[in-house]
């Protein structure tokens, strides 16, 4: 039990990396200790693992999807060559980041149109992305980014 607690007092050193990890062991080696079942404690360890890291998935999306938003948005208002800023302010205020997009063509087909366009982030140097029309909005295109430069936009 005592091991449980010093977990979870460790756990805001750790950081979201580690936050399903050690909320997981914490919460198996309490039900292992109040059921003297190893098996039942090991089960409760990788579900709640599971729930948790399932849940910070959800957030960090749903942060990702949000700067992205923002940086199709203020493509969708650009003309060709036009320089703008973005900002993204999110409700918890960490992470939010700023930088510069810069219109660089439209691709029209019967399809969609889409816009292929420059965005800078504080942090970084320039990076390209794709954004299309979707009813009255426009949406971010691109893949998801495969490399960890992109940081919080990932």
């Amino acid at each position: 039990m005592r091991r449980g607690l010093a977990l979870l007092l460790l756990m805001p050193l750790a950081g979201c990396g580690l936050a399903a990890d050690l909320t997981g062991a914490a919460a198996g080696i309490a039900a292992g200790t109040v059921t003297s079942n190893p098996a039942a404690g090991f089960a409760i360890a990788v579900g709640t693992r599971a729930g948790i890291q399932a849940g910070l998935d959800w957030a960090v999306r749903a942060r990702a999807r949000g700067e992205q938003d923002a940086v199709a948005e203020v493509i969708g208002s650009l003309a060709p060559g036009e320089v703008r800023p973005w900002r993204i302010r999110h409700d918890i205020p960490f992470g939010n980041d700023e930088g510069e997009v810069r219109l660089l063509r439209e691709m029209t087909s019967p399809l969609s149109t889409c816009r292929e366009a420059l965005f800078s982030v504080s942090e970084g140097g320039w990076f390209v992305t794709t954004a299309c029309r979707q009813g009255e909005d426009w949406k971010w295109a691109a893949a998801e980014p495969a490399v960890p430069r992109w940081g919080a936009l990932q």
